[in-house]
């Protein structure tokens, strides 16, 4: 069994839509624990609802990011995943986890990289009046929202749009594309060693 495991910070909408697909047999594996470092997140309670083991590990109760790191490493290695997911995880990971898990650890960016790394993405779309937007699933590294790019996901932003509805454009492929590309991991049509598969999709 291909083994996924989630890292989330956040409302999990991501989540349930990998915990959908693979309930629905569209990802040939399964999610075998979820990793939250706050306690007060909703995606704790989606995980909850399908009995899927979920960690809380509250990175305001550690003095340092290595600390916390080695934290997140020492429950991930008890999971033994084939892929980490981070699907809305706040926190940037150092060396000690990215060293471990090499070419193991993707993350999904609501923009076009190399274009608007780190946060607050829509409305720098919006300000920069930006003819489009989209999404990015990439390996992790340690440079933020630097890694080689896997799939991307793009959408013409229509004249006037506020950020309310772009970002609910964007959580659609979002919700589409993570699950298509998991499932390419996981079906091994993707290979983590190699930098091999990278294609655009229009929304």
């Amino acid at each position: 069994m291909f083994k996924i495991v989630v890292l989330v910070s956040g409302n999990g909408s991501n989540l349930q839509a990998l915990i959908n697909n693979c309930i629905e047999n569209h990802i040939a594996g399964n999610i075998v624990g979820v990793i939250c470092n706050d306690p007060n997140a909703f995606a704790i309670k989606r995980a909850e609802n399908h009995s899927i083991p979920c960690e809380i590990i509250d990175h305001k109760e550690f003095l340092s990011r290595e600390e916390f790191d080695q934290r997140v490493l020492d429950s991930l290695i008890k999971m033994q995943p084939d892929l980490i997911v981070l699907a809305g995880f706040m926190r940037i990971l150092t060396n000690t986890i990215i060293d471990r898990f090499e070419n193991k650890i993707i993350n999904i960016h609501p923009s076009l990289l190399p274009k608007y790394p780190g946060l607050n993405t829509h409305q720098k779309v919006i300000e920069n009046n930006d003819k489009f937007h989209g999404v990015t699933i990439h390996f992790v590294n340690n440079e933020l929202d630097a890694g080689k790019i896997i799939a991307q996901g793009k959408l013409k932003v229509e004249k006037s749009e506020n950020i309310a509805k772009l970002i609910e454009r964007i959580h659609k492929i979002e919700h589409d594309l993570l699950p298509y590309i998991v499932n390419k991991f996981a079906t091994l049509e993707i290979e983590k060693q190699n930098d091999i598969y990278y294609k655009t999709y229009n929304f």
